[in-house]
């Protein structure tokens, strides 16, 4: 029988820190399955950068704060958001953005663009709304470049869980101004308004969310939003990419420069291209999330 997909990457990461010996402890901190480190550092390559650590404080996602109720999400072995620093952050800290940019397929390799890397940004749909979409990694560019910036979703395991994914809330689909120049992801909206009921991995709700307020803020042209998930073997993982196929035809129909890639592709590229001078980063990640499959 199949393991599924989310108890399959939960498991080998939890295999990694126990291999590492890193002390875990459960979701309600003495109660629950055993899966978010003692120490956020011992979940992360590096440790959080200043900046980095103010970014997610300003957040709404509460990655990095402890509560009553238990430790941080990022603490999570299976964290998406503790993945997103592992592989992004190195390159703000070295001073080389336009290398993880090229290998996420944004930019050319020797690009003068890319400027910093930010995450857990805001871009507001419309400042009456409570809540603005988080962005978990932002890539800014200089001045002169064709794309302002470069967003990017990250996805691990959270896409294999057994949550429904909301749908897009009313008032959005009451805001007609913003749909005008994107018809194919508005109908793509009311279908899923209020529950989503189409897609079991993916979900669109968020990105289309992002891309309101990348639009708003950037227009239609400013901007590539790249949906850099994780795969895995099996059903699950082939109907993640179907899923994704489907949304990035809606958005090319609608001219929004959407593209994806999974994380094994994108280490693929880091390990053939940087290895050599980026060893130690090459081999934390290809050892931890790219050897379980």
């Amino acid at each position: 029988m199949e393991m599924k997909a989310y108890e399959y990457i939960l498991t080998k990461q939890i295999q990694w820190a126990l291999n590492k010996n890193f002390a875990l402890i459960g979701s309600k901190g003495n109660r629950g399955r055993p899966s978010y480190t003692k120490k956020l550092k011992d979940n992360l390559y590096q440790p959080l950068l200043p900046r980095t650590r103010q970014e997610f404080e300003l957040g709404d996602g509460r990655e990095i704060l402890d509560s009553s109720s238990g430790p941080a999400k990022m603490k999570a072995v299976h964290s998406s958001s503790a993945l997103s620093v592992n592989v992004f952050q190195y390159w703000q800290k070295i001073k080389q953005v336009s290398s993880i940019a090229s290998a996420c397929g944004l930019c050319d390799k020797n690009s003068k663009y890319p400027e910093s890397i930010s995450f857990e940004q805001k871009y507001p749909i419309d400042e009456s709304f409570q809540f603005h979409p988080n962005i978990d990694v932002v890539i800014k560019n200089k001045k002169g470049a064709r794309y302002k910036i470069y967003a990017i979703e990250c996805k691990f395991s959270e896409a294999y869980s057994t949550r429904c994914h909301t749908g897009i809330k009313q008032k959005y689909i009451d805001f007609s101004n913003i749909w005008q120049d994107i018809p194919n992801l508005y109908e793509l909206a009311r279908l899923i308004s209020p529950v989503d009921n189409s897609y079991n991995h993916l979900h669109p709700a968020q990105l289309i969310k992002h891309i309101l307020g990348l639009k708003k803020k950037y227009g239609k042209t400013g901007f590539r939003l790249l949906y850099l998930w994780y795969d895995t073997l099996g059903g699950e993982g082939f109907n993640h990419r179907k899923e994704i196929e489907r949304f990035q035809k809606l958005s090319e129909a609608d001219n929004i420069h959407f593209h994806a890639m999974s994380y094994q592709e994108l280490m693929i590229r880091l390990s053939g291209e940087y290895r050599d001078n980026h060893e130690d980063y090459i081999e934390y990640l290809t050892s931890r999330y790219y050897k379980i499959l």
